[in-house]
């Protein structure tokens, strides 16, 4: 039995990010990667990439924790990025606790 060996990224990892032209751009990882598809979400463009377009950046080598040059931002980044975690979890509740509606309205008799 194959198993696949896939390259897994954490949140905050400093990253380099190559696109299909051959541009790179240092960024950070939002979120791990998922390991249901394989992709790992990025702070460029807030896009969601496969792993072979990503390598680990020299300042993740160092012990550079903050992607963000300036610490302040990444802190502020975080909370936002918190805030809009439990805003899209309350969503997803509540779309799962509300019927559908199917467009038509019940009749008065």
């Amino acid at each position: 039995m194959k198993f696949h060996h896939m390259k897994i990224y954490k949140e905050n990892d400093i990253v380099i990010y190559t696109d299909n032209e051959g541009n790179r751009f240092d960024t950070f990882v939002i979120y791990d990667t998922d390991r249901n598809t394989g992709l790992t979400h990025i702070n460029h463009n807030n896009l969601r990439v496969d792993a072979s377009s990503l390598s680990l950046h020299a300042n993740s080598f160092n012990g550079a924790i903050s992607p963000l040059a300036d610490p302040l931002s990444f802190i502020l980044f975080n909370k936002l990025k918190e805030k809009y975690t439990r805003i899209d979890s309350k969503k997803a509740i509540l779309n799962s606790v509300m019927p559908k509606s199917n467009g038509l309205l019940a009749q008065a008799s």
